[in-house]
């Protein structure tokens, strides 16, 4: 066994996968041995000073080599809209998130993974009807935080931030994916929520070991995988069937078709069942492929959402008493402004009415971003590609660009260390004479070279305009509904490899308002 282990350490540390092209590396030394083998173990205890380093190239190509991952070539930053501009026989995101997620073992049916079909519904239905979603979020928000933070007038708590939130995520979520009743099925939010954090930590081992030893070690490293979703499927099973024949049903029959019109659940669950339908794949039909479809969807959206709530609530809760109760009162005249404007009713139309929420939003995400580089990519080109700088790259090379430095950067964003809320509500506001485009630039979900929180390009995070809702609509809840007890300073986020997480265990004091604003 010792021999195994150490075997393990050696592959991990000195394999190379790939010819890398010969530019320098981060965290290597002049004149040492074995540079690239030192520079993985630096690197994977010193994630954040690795990224500044890297970004002193921003003018040219280096290689960011991390023990337990990829060694990953990053672009320049002036090369960043050519790779953007590569088409997917050239370089896929498909194949580094295999990689990245080590696919082949933590989602049980591969084919999941590699039929998205639910990746289709999620811009021509989730986020064109983000309108109509609107009463069932603010819903489920009401319900959800009600239950975890107290609905008392007066009543305080000492709550854990991530906890919470991450509860409340799953719900409102699954309200959206699977509708009521079993959006609040607390085997189905835990299930669901113990899955989202199976799949990163299972890949993060899998990735460690020799490649050939994967398949044996996956069998110990994935069972919680298994579990969860055995127990994710099991819950869904029963409605699936239901809503198939109901379906079914309509479908043969006009009249049924009619009167049911009224009555058809509006969730994803749905939207999966006649797309699958309306396919000649019967393989989307399979009871399973559709749990599947929503078992995945919830890993994708509990585990960054959860994130960006978690980040935002502790940027204003330890802003400090003055900042932190100034930031709160502009919210608040805010949301009271738009509301009263639109006969108090949340919408669509109301929360675009609200700039300063979606700042706070935007630069939060800005300044806890947990992406390190931005639109990893693997070269699939069968004679690799080469950069307009003339690096050549051969097939298999993980590549990227610059992310966390750049939203870090002074000469983008003023005073880049320090949360200023209204950083983009204030260039919206200065950029009101360049009209609706220019002011949607600054918008919570936008994306650029600049502003990669959600990455960037045509395979930027497809969910992010339903996310931004989302966000959007669970903040102001908390911000008209609770007080906090200020901290003056915020935990810090922590660095696990190359993923970036916020304080798990922070807990802040929240007392419900007397006045109850819905």
């Amino acid at each position: 066994m010792r021999n195994i282990s150490m075997f393990n350490v050696y592959s991990t540390l000195f394999r190379t996968s790939v010819k890398l092209p010969n530019v320098p590396i981060i965290g290597a030394k002049e004149g040492e041995f074995f540079p690239l083998l030192r520079a993985r173990w630096r690197n994977l205890f010193d994630m954040e000073p690795a990224l500044r380093e890297a970004y002193r190239y921003k003018d040219e190509t280096c290689i960011l080599a991390v023990a337990g991952s990829r060694d990953h070539v990053v672009l320049p930053v002036k090369e960043y809209q050519w790779f953007l501009d590569n088409p997917d026989s050239a370089v896929s995101i498909d194949a580094s998130v295999a990689e990245s997620l080590q696919v082949k073992y933590t989602i049980i049916d591969n084919d999941l993974y590699h039929k998205p079909a639910h990746h289709y519904l999620i811009p021509r239905r989730l986020t064109r009807e983000v309108g109509n979603l609107v009463p069932d979020l603010v819903d489920e928000i009401r319900a959800s935080i009600d239950d975890l933070w107290g609905w008392q007038p007066g009543e305080t708590r000492e709550v854990c931030i991530y906890t919470t939130m991450q509860r409340a995520i799953g719900r409102v979520t699954n309200r959206i994916f699977v509708g009521l009743p079993l959006c609040r099925d607390e085997r189905l939010l835990k299930n669901g929520i113990a899955y989202a954090q199976d799949v990163p930590l299972s890949s993060m081992l899998l990735r460690l070991p020799w490649g050939p030893l994967r398949p044996l070690l996956a069998l110990a490293f994935t069972l919680p995988n298994r579990i969860h979703t055995n127990r994710f499927y099991a819950l869904l099973r029963d409605e699936i069937r239901r809503r198939l024949r109901e379906y079914d049903a309509q479908q043969s029959n006009p009249d049924t078709e009619k009167k049911a019109a009224g009555s058809v659940p509006n969730d994803f669950l749905q939207w999966s069942i006649q797309q699958a339908r309306e396919s000649s794949d019967p393989y989307l039909a399979r009871v399973d492929t559709l749990a599947g479809r929503i078992l995945l969807l919830n890993f994708a959206a509990i585990h960054t959402s959860s994130f960006s709530i978690t980040g935002v609530l502790l940027d204003l809760a330890c802003a400090g008493a003055a900042d932190g109760r100034r930031y709160i009162d502009e919210l608040r005249a805010e949301i009271d402004e738009a509301l009263a404007a639109h006969d108090g009713v949340w919408t669509k139309r109301s929360l675009a009415d609200m700039p300063k929420l979606d700042s706070v939003m935007r630069e939060s995400a800005r300044l806890n971003s947990f992406v390190p580089l931005a639109s990893l990519r693997v070269v699939v080109a069968p004679d690799g590609v080469t950069t307009p700088s003339g690096v050549h790259l051969s097939p298999g090379t993980s590549i990227g660009t610059h992310a966390y430095p750049v939203l870090h950067d002074g000469s983008i964003y003023p005073d880049p260390e320090s949360f200023q809320p209204f950083r983009f509500s204030e260039r919206r506001r200065v950029e009101t004479e360049g009209g609706y485009v220019e002011k949607a630039k600054q918008a919570f979900a936008t994306t650029s070279t600049e502003y990669a929180a959600f990455g960037h390009g045509r395979h930027a995070c497809p969910g992010r305009f339903f996310a931004s809702s989302e966000l959007k609509l669970m903040l102001a809840y908390v911000v008209m509904n609770y007080d906090f007890e200020f901290q003056e300073t915020r935990p810090a986020n922590a660095w696990v490899g190359v993923n970036r997480i916020p304080p798990m265990k922070a807990t802040v004091r929240v007392k419900r308002r007397t006045q109850k604003v819905s």
